[in-house]
């Protein structure tokens, strides 16, 4: 590959035809086999055939875990009242509680329950007095005019609780396979300052939840593992806890118990209160020390977080009651980093042998296939067809997906700016290519289509506008980065039934292979003032990651950008931004000195937007933290796949034993 780009540079992508049979030739583009279909049996719902919301969650903290795990349940009311879906500049949120800004809160939640469950003839929810029951034990409510109200779709209505008094306290609805909670109690602080006595309403948000021993984590060691491993076997046993102080308590966080109505024909209704937790394994080309092969050598990091997460979940498997992960005996691995259908076919024979040494029935472990790497991405129906039985999920991931594209064409030529590759054909050929493919295996009935993540928690009005995108693409999930956020993206879910997109979208053409295999190569010049912004917004970028991954072992937290804005961060954007400027760097637009003066510059910015965390200590060039950005992007050009994973895990280890001899020094 790198011979091909070398000698064709920009024009290496320029014939396609020609191009194309020279990735044939190599082994890299696989010739499409005989059409197929998905088989993966035993899938919970959730996953299977529900559309909504899911969380990706760091593995090494517990807190976060639960969070994620309670998820399933969000309140609609501090999703509204507590973000910028109601602008400040409407009723802002003060210190305390703000009437004002409140009675907005019920006017967005009403209008939200007018798209979910309709009121017949035309009747709104801002112009319901009272909710109630008729005899039937069917739902009813009373209009400020005094007339009765019903819902045009009276099946939408599906549960109710009472209170032991016979007071009516929830009403639940239905809509796009979705759950609506209208909680109901005057006597509250909430409830008595609506004419309704409504309290909240509760969505059904979350409905999994991706527990990361990858990207989001800073697992650097046996250690580091060890914590990982631990709080997942607690999540698979159902006992994980976390106790934090919070206005001056000690609170402590359990999983949430599952939740029960009745209906209106008498029986019991049972609701899962938990999302369905999958795991990320690492990739197959980390290693790690925590376990030696009887040689002294280092064992695939991959085999070791299939083997002890697939132990850890045979509590689950074997566990009785509601409080079971899986209600179909089942083990979610989503595995990332693999390139083509031979390494996926690889992790399917690993998840036999692990089946095999614990005693699981054969297909318990599920595989969820990222698609963030480019030959994948080019032979996804093939990679597919090698975990037939069973994939059930694949995702786009833009950053990873633009870290690989980088680094496979690096000797093609410079790139675009990040922003610009962001405009590309190839971008939305691979999001669409990514549906295609799995609509034309009927992976729908079987498992996910996923899509990238929301980076930017505090922008929650940007993201209910334009996340509606994602379900309208065909995708069945898609990641958010915070409980309230998974709260307010489902609302996208009852605005478009995915299940009916996707039905549409069968029967278009598939996305151009064209499109998605051209480079975005930088074809114009670019000013000086150009070059010098990108520089410095991708070395804030690293810095301001790279610092608390090496020095606080923090592998995912909001951190500011060069314009102050607070961006979920993990490896796959490190990735991006460090081999946009090794590539840069080999191709002449920048050079070594102006790397060196950019980091300098841009370690005062990330040492002024940390200034208010006293654990934070200064950037300077001594620092093991600002070493570890350097060596990124000067060995970037040389690390596999233009992986971050083994220059971080070098420096955090070397950090850790720096804090530990400064600490022994102290005794």
């Amino acid at each position: 590959m790198d011979a091909y780009n070398a000698l064709h540079t920009v024009q290496a992508d320029k014939s396609q035809p020609d191009y194309q049979q020279f990735l044939t030739d190599i082994g890299y583009l696989n010739p499409e086999g005989p059409e197929f279909a998905v088989t993966t049996a035993n899938v919970d719902p959730e996953i299977a055939s529900i559309a909504g919301a899911q969380l990706v969650v760091p593995a090494d903290n517990a807190r976060y875990l639960l969070n994620a795990a309670n998820a399933r349940w969000g309140s609609l009311f501090d999703a509204l009242y507590g973000t910028d879906v109601i602008p400040e500049s409407a009723a802002p949120k003060g210190s305390s509680y703000n009437p004002a800004r409140g009675q907005l809160v019920f006017a967005k939640a009403f209008e939200t329950l007018d798209m979910v469950a309709p009121l017949a003839g035309g009747n709104k929810y801002d112009q319901v007095a009272s909710f109630g029951l008729d005899a039937s034990d069917q739902f009813q409510v009373r209009m400020n005019n005094g007339s009765v109200g019903t819902l045009a779709e009276p099946s939408k209505f599906v549960g109710f609780n009472k209170a032991a008094n016979g007071t009516l306290v929830a009403l639940l609805l239905k809509n796009n396979d979705l759950h609506v909670e209208i909680q109901i109690d005057p006597t509250s602080a909430i409830g008595s300052s609506h004419k309704t006595g409504v309290k909240d309403v509760l969505m059904e948000a979350a409905l999994s939840a991706i527990c990361d021993c990858e990207d989001s984590v800073a697992a650097a060691d046996a250690q580091d593992k060890c914590t990982v491993y631990k709080n997942w076997g607690a999540l698979m046993r159902g006992d994980l806890e976390a106790s934090f102080s919070k206005g001056g308590k000690t609170v402590t966080r359990r999983l949430n118990p599952d939740r029960s109505y009745s209906t209106p024909s008498g029986s019991t209704l049972i609701l899962p209160g938990r999302s369905v937790l999958l795991v990320r394994n690492v990739g197959q080309h980390m290693y790690t020390d925590a376990v030696l092969t009887s040689a002294g050598h280092e064992v695939p990091e991959g085999f070791l977080d299939a083997m002890v997460t697939g132990a850890a979940a045979l509590h689950d498997l074997h566990k009785s009651g509601d409080a079971k992960n899986s209600r179909t005996g089942s083990m979610y691995i989503v595995k990332p980093k693999q390139h083509g259908p031979e390494e996926v076919a690889a992790t399917c024979e690993l998840f036999g042998r692990v089946e095999a040494g614990l005693g699981m029935t054969p297909g318990t472990l599920k595989i969820g296939i990222m698609d963030e790497e480019r030959r994948t991405s080019a032979n996804l129906k093939e990679c597919i067809r090698a975990a037939m039985d069973r994939v059930v999920f694949i995702n786009t991931g833009f950053l990873d997906r633009t870290g690989d594209e980088i680094h496979t064409s690096f000797l093609a030529g410079p790139m675009l700016p990040k922003a610009e590759i962001k405009k590309q054909p190839w971008i939305k050929a691979y999001e669409d290519w990514n549906v295609d493919m799995a609509l034309e295996v009927s992976l729908p009935g079987h498992g996910q289509i996923g899509k990238g993540m929301w980076a930017a928690p505090d922008a929650m009005a940007a993201m209910l506008r334009d996340k509606i995108g994602h379900p309208k693409s065909g995708a069945s999930t898609a990641w958010v980065p915070s409980p309230t956020a998974a709260t307010l993206h489902s609302i996208h879910y009852h605005m478009c039934y995915v299940r009916d997109m996707q039905q549409r979208l069968k029967s278009r053409s598939r996305a151009s292979l064209n499109d998605l295999l051209t480079i975005p190569l930088l074809r114009r010049k670019l000013s000086d003032e150009e070059i010098a912004l990108e520089l410095d917004n991708n070395c804030q970028g690293i810095l301001g990651y790279v610092v608390r991954w090496v020095d606080m072992g923090v592998g995912c937290s909001k951190v500011p950008d060069v314009n102050n804005v607070g961006l979920m961060e993990d490896r796959a954007t490190l990735r991006i931004s460090s081999q946009h400027i090794a590539n840069w760097l080999h191709h002449g637009l920048i050079t070594e000195q102006q790397v060196m003066a950019s980091m300098r510059k841009m370690g005062k910015v990330v040492d002024s937007q940390n200034s208010s965390d006293p654990k934070y200590v200064k950037l300077d060039e001594s620092r093991i933290a600002f070493q570890a950005a350097l060596k990124l992007c000067f060995d970037g050009r040389y690390s596999p796949n233009g992986y971050t994973e083994f220059i971080l895990h070098s420096k955090r280890r070397a950090a850790k034993a720096h804090s530990a001899l400064v600490q022994a020094s102290k005794l």
